[in-house]
C-alpha cells in the first residue's frame, strides 16, 4: 500500500456509469478510495490503488457507516463524499407499478440522507468536508414519463440545499451536480420498452450524450475549489440537448 497524503472520498454506486468514472478522476488525483455498490467484482476491477471496496446497499444506513468506519481505520476520515449511487425507473403514473416508486425513493431519496448521516456529524466537528450529490437535470425541470423519478431529484437538490445551508458556518460544502443524458446503465432499469426506445431515439436526436468522465471532471473542479469556495451546483448537458 502507497504511503496516502490526500484525504479519503467515498463514492457510492462506484461500480459503473458516473460513479466508476468518478472512481478514477479522484484516484488518479491521489484521493485514498472507499468505493461502495452492491457489485462489488466490479469495483474490484477498476484496480485502483489505494481503494477498499465493499458491496453495501445504500438503503442501510449501518451497513455505510460500518463500512466508513474500516475505511477511515485506514486511510483517516473522509474529506468528501459522493453521493451517487441511483436508479431510473421512467413510466406513466397511471400504469406504473407502485413499487418501482418506492425502490427509487429508497435508493435516490434516502441513499443520499443516509450516506450524508454517516459522514456529517464528524464534518461539522473538524470543521471542513465536502459532500456531492449527484441530482440530474430532472431535479430542475419535468419530462414525459418522469414524474416520479423527477420527484426524486428534485428532491435531493431541495435536501442538498437545504443541508448546505444548515452547515455553511461549519466550513461543511455541500455541492449538486446536474447531468443531462450522459451514457450510463440507468435507462436498462426502465421495464417499459416503448419508453425505452423513445428514449434512445431522443438521444440520436442530440447526435449522442455527455460521457460518464464529463461529470467526474465537474465534481473533481468542485472539490478541489478552496474550502472557502463552494460550487453549490453545476448543471451540465449534451450542447443539443434543449430542455
Amino acid at each position: 500500500m502507497n504511503q496516502v497524503t490526500k484525504s479519503l472520498v467515498v463514492i457510492t454506486g462506484a461500480s459503473s456509469g458516473i460513479g466508476a468514472a468518478m472512481a478514477k478522476s479522484f484516484s488518479a488525483a491521489g484521493h485514498p478510495l472507499l468505493l461502495l455498490a452492491r457489485r462489488v467484482e466490479a469495483m474490484q476491477a477498476l484496480e485502483l490503488p489505494n481503494s477498499l471496496s465493499i458491496s453495501v446497499d445504500v438503503t442501510d444506513t449501518a451497513a455505510i457507516k460500518t463500512a466508513i468506519t474500516q475505511a477511515e481505520a485506514q486511510f483517516g476520515p473522509v474529506g468528501c463524499l459522493i453521493n451517487n449511487a441511483g436508479v431510473m425507473l421512467l413510466g406513466q403514473i397511471d400504469v406504473q407499478d407502485p413499487n418501482e416508486w418506492s425502490r427509487m425513493l429508497n435508493i435516490n431519496v434516502m441513499g443520499v440522507l443516509n450516506g450524508i448521516h454517516a459522514v456529517l456529524a464528524d464534518m461539522k466537528a473538524r470543521k471542513t468536508g465536502t459532500i456531492i450529490n449527484i441530482s440530474s437535470v430532472a431535479g430542475r425541470k419535468t419530462f414525459p414519463n418522469h414524474a416520479a423519478y423527477c420527484a426524486t431529484k428534485f428532491a435531493v437538490h431541495a435536501l442538498t440545499e437545504n443541508i448546505r445551508e444548515e452547515v455553511a458556518i461549519d466550513d461543511v460544502r455541500l455541492i449538486t451536480i446536474a447531468p443531462g443524458a450522459v451514457e450510463t446503465e440507468l435507462l436498462s432499469h426502465t421495464t417499459c420498452d416503448d419508453i425505452k426506445a423513445g428514449y434512445h431515439d431522443w438521444k440520436e436526436e442530440m447526435g449522442g450524450v455527455i460521457a460518464p468522465e464529463n461529470v467526474a471532471a465537474a465534481a473533481l473542479f468542485a472539490w478541489q475549489q478552496p474550502q472557502n469556495v463552494c460550487v453549490r451546483e453545476i448543471v451540465l448537458a449534451p450542447t443539443r440537448q434543449q430542455p
